[in-house]
């Protein structure tokens, strides 16, 4: 996509909304394959926008590092899967993990970023949970974020990917228990679902998918959605031939009213007030429940 159609689509939003209060995070696919990514960050800084990067850190070296530095990146979150053997068969190369902790290393020495890791847990890497975290804290990590696999796409088709009912309780009660015994990183699960008892003990604040509330997104089409992970089913418009704005602010009812939810397993469930039906990228707009429920994963012996 022509950057300059994705800067005239969000430009409305200066107008709309205060000054800061809107932070542009460009991910993929991988956004370091993009030649003109720095020239793209400045353009959004000169605009006003505050931006950042979702990236595998491959190509993130020491000359990227700078180019994206002075174009005013302020956030970039790094992929890390495991250790090196999990984390290169995940991606499917035998330099990714080395590339991505060297791009980490050149983060972590400059402060004034704010950035996390963000770690994939599948059955493969589970075990090494407590190594990896280890490792992470030997190299000054200090912002950990875990998430698993929806069974979507190509993982929908590789058990390996997708954690059992006990191992969804091993994840949860690790978080938990690194969170409260281990002041030396700070290790959270992700925005993906609800997950009942563990609420208060693996995150800072309670449940909430903001997809559609707080996400908007244009997809590499122009498509205009909310998260860029739930189903293109929940797609509103594109830039192309609508008002991005207008989008935002007329179109979104069905992820901002979730009472459509409320069906099959989450029709009597009293934990509803709290989970409305879990993450969007569980559901699509013909109100088809992908996953189930995580909470009932932990639950169920």
């Amino acid at each position: 996509m022509p950057f300059d159609d994705f800067l005239n689509a969000i430009e409305p939003l200066k107008k709309a909304y205060p000054k800061n209060s809107i932070l542009v995070a460009i991910m993929g696919g991988e956004p370091l394959v993009r030649k003109d990514l720095a020239e793209c960050g400045k353009k959004l800084r000169e605009n006003g926008f505050r931006w950042g990067i979702v990236t595998n850190g491959y190509a993130y070296d020491e000359t990227m590092h700078a180019k994206l530095i002075s174009a005013g990146m302020g956030s970039i979150t790094v992929s890390l899967d495991g250790l090196e053997q999990n984390h290169n068969w995940l991606r499917n190369n035998p330099k990714s993990f080395e590339r991505a902790v060297k791009a980490l290393e050149l983060i972590v020495s400059y402060p004034r970023l704010n950035y996390d890791v963000v770690t994939c847990v599948h059955q493969k890497n589970l075990a090494e949970l407590p190594a990896l975290k280890e490792f992470l804290i030997s190299k000054k990590i200090k912002n950990w974020r875990i998430f698993t696999i929806a069974p979507i796409g190509r993982a929908a088709e590789n058990p390996e990917m997708l954690l059992t009912n006990e191992q969804t309780r091993q994840l949860m009660n690790f978080i938990a228990e690194t969170r409260k015994n281990d002041s030396r990183i700070n290790l959270y699960f992700s925005c993906e679902s609800y997950v009942g008892e563990y609420e208060k003990k693996v995150r800072d604040s309670r449940f909430f998918c903001r997809a559609g509330i707080n996400i908007g997104s244009v997809l590499i089409d122009g498509s205009i959605s909310a998260c860029p992970n739930i189903d293109r089913s929940f797609v509103q418009g594109n830039i192309y031939n609508d008002n991005f704005l207008d989008i935002w602010e007329n179109r979104f009812d069905i992820m901002r009213n979730r009472s459509w939810c409320k069906t099959g397993i989450c029709k009597n469930c009293n934990d509803f007030k709290h989970c409305n039906g879990g993450a969007m990228h569980l559901w699509t707009a013909e109100k088809d429940c992908i996953m189930g429920c995580v909470k009932e994963k932990i639950l169920k012996k």
